[in-house]
């Protein structure tokens, strides 16, 4: 069997890449079909959904490579000719539906891919490369666009497919002219094509509906709003106020970390230089429970089993500060989820005339608070969860 292809019949090489494409796809799509649907209430379901996840992606990945070659390699080879080109529309058609499979072949595992790279942690890739590429950020809105072409592109490829099927299915049954052999491994067919000519119309047509997918994926991934409403917060008399801050978690989740960040919450301070029995003052810090953001678990989050959100809108910790052997040391109680519970923060401060600039980190246990009950096993969801505040503030005057 020759490896290249002929006016009547497809070499080796083309046949092995049509099979693997599509076995890969045909794996793909049910893969991600089931882990979309899988629940993930306790370790035990997550670990099973990541899992699944990480197949799909990996299988993914690799239906891309595979597609590539497959491409290149067609782009040198003569395309064997069409056994009903007197059926000017069947012959539109497949020529349509191979301009559809070829790019979709290649933009809906690219674009898994890139939505992929963008998140952070769960279900990794089961290649030694592929969780990051490079300039593409973790950014939870660059991973929401390339979604929305995901989306979108996996419609096209599985009508693409579903209507190749249906005409290779014509071809053997129906008509019985041997286009449907001429891709499988074995004796040549005799049937010699009739003396034809490609139109370029079904490219055009091709190109003009892949514009339209692309403008759709782009508005659906353009259109989705992280943003939620977050409750109003009272302001606070303060002796420093609060010029830029950052308050951020970062949690491990099948052993990745991702971190988020509150965008809303308040810190009253009252501190001296000067300390009284080792006391430079206190503080309350109020945060807008609703105004995290977490990359793609954001809501995960916010769901009953962890911060409850809808329950407990705000969270607070009180705090004596006080000098330590290194630094100074916030030490309070974090009012959470309805828990209260001892927190001792050590935390850097430079102060410059009016000026201050503060630092602190500190590990917080997420059993403590009853969080992620179902979760009894740290490899999917980690215990510790890290807390970092960066600010800085001005004394207020008089």
């Amino acid at each position: 069997m020759a490896l290249g292809n002929s006016f009547t019949s497809y070499g080796s090489l083309t046949k092995t890449l049509h099979w693997l494409t599509a076995l890969l796809i045909l794996t793909a799509f049910p893969l991600g079909l089931i882990a979309d649907n899988l629940a993930y209430d306790t370790s035990d379901q997550l670990r099973q959904k990541a899992l699944v996840f990480s197949l799909h992606k990996t299988v993914g990945i690799t239906a891309f490579f595979v597609a590539l070659v497959r491409i290149l390699w067609a782009l040198g080879q003569k395309k064997p000719g069409l056994l009903n080109a007197e059926h000017r529309l069947e012959s539109f058609a497949a020529e349509l539906m191979h301009w559809m499979l070829y790019v979709s072949m290649l933009i809906v595992p690219l674009s898994g891919w890139l939505h992929h790279a963008a998140t952070e942690g769960y279900a990794p890739v089961f290649l030694p490369f592929g969780d990051t590429l490079p300039f593409v950020p973790k950014s939870p809105a660059v991973a929401e666009f390339f979604a929305g072409w995901h989306f979108v592109f996996t419609k096209v490829l599985a009508v693409s497919v579903l209507l190749h099927i249906a005409g290779a299915v014509k071809h053997a049954v129906i008509d019985r002219d041997g286009t449907l052999r001429r891709m499988w491994f074995g004796a040549p067919v005799g049937a010699v094509p009739p003396a034809q000519s490609h139109s370029r119309s079904p490219l055009w047509v091709a190109a003009a509906l892949y514009a339209v997918a692309i403008s759709a994926g782009s508005a659906i991934g353009l259109s989705h709003d992280d943003t939620r409403p977050t409750g109003a917060l009272a302001a606070v008399e303060t002796d420093w106020q609060v010029v830029t801050g950052d308050l951020a978690i970062t949690v491990l989740q099948n052993d990745a970390p991702i971190t988020g960040r509150f965008a809303n919450w308040t810190a009253a301070i009252r501190f001296d230089e000067t300390p009284v029995d080792g006391v430079h003052g206190d503080v309350t810090v109020t945060i807008d429970i609703g105004s995290l953001s977490l990359g793609t678990i954001t809501n995960q989050a916010l769901a009953a089993d962890f911060f409850d959100a809808a329950t407990f809108p705000t969270a607070t910790f009180t705090a004596t500060l006080r000098s330590a052997q290194t630094g100074y040391l916030a030490d309070g109680v974090l009012s959470l989820r309805g828990f209260e519970v001892p927190v001792q923060m050590p935390f850097d401060l430079q102060i410059d005339g009016d000026t201050a600039d503060m630092t602190g980190q500190i590990t917080l246990d997420r059993r403590d608070y009853e969080m992620g009950k179902g979760y009894a096993d740290e490899s999917t969801v980690g215990f510790g969860v890290d807390v970092t505040v960066a600010l800085t503030a001005r004394r207020a005057e008089g």
